[in-house]
């Protein structure tokens, strides 16, 4: 077992209940990428999306910007799809944007970077998919 714990289902869909407003870091326009699958699901089931990738004004039809920091308005959580060696950066630009909570997707693991990004206040849930994983959850607890 890992030194970084998963917050619990019960915590985990109380969070995704008072999720409106998420930022896919990593968002991919190839149909191919999970990012796109995740992101078209998560959309369909009424969240309001922004992609975060360098040099796109727009992907999937959702606006994009190209760091955490350049978010126009606050989001509730950050989606991760994004290699392991990026985490600690992805860290760094949501606690400096104030984004209250960071979902690593599967295999997007940095136990020091989501360590320091729990320290810093945020809500951290590491090597799960949001969609597979948190979607049921909340359904589950919020009809």
């Amino acid at each position: 077992m890992t030194e970084f714990d998963n917050p619990s289902q019960d915590e985990i869909a109380a969070r995704l209940g008072r999720t409106r407003k998420i930022a896919v870091v990593g968002i991919s326009p190839k149909t191919d990428r999970p990012s796109h699958g995740v992101s078209a699901a998560l959309a369909r089931l009424g969240f309001e999306l922004t992609g975060v990738r360098p040099g796109a004004d727009e992907v999937m039809g959702f606006p994009a910007v190209p760091t955490l920091r350049d978010l126009p308005e606050p989001v509730d959580m950050a989606v991760v799809f994004r290699r392991p060696e990026h985490v600690a950066e992805v860290v760094d630009d949501a606690i400096e944007a104030g984004v209250p909570a960071l979902w690593l997707q599967d295999g997007v693991v940095d136990e020091a970077a989501a360590r320091r990004a729990r320290e810093a206040g945020l809500f951290v849930v590491m090597d799960r998919c949001i969609y597979r994983d948190g979607v049921p959850l909340m359904q589950a607890h919020h009809g």
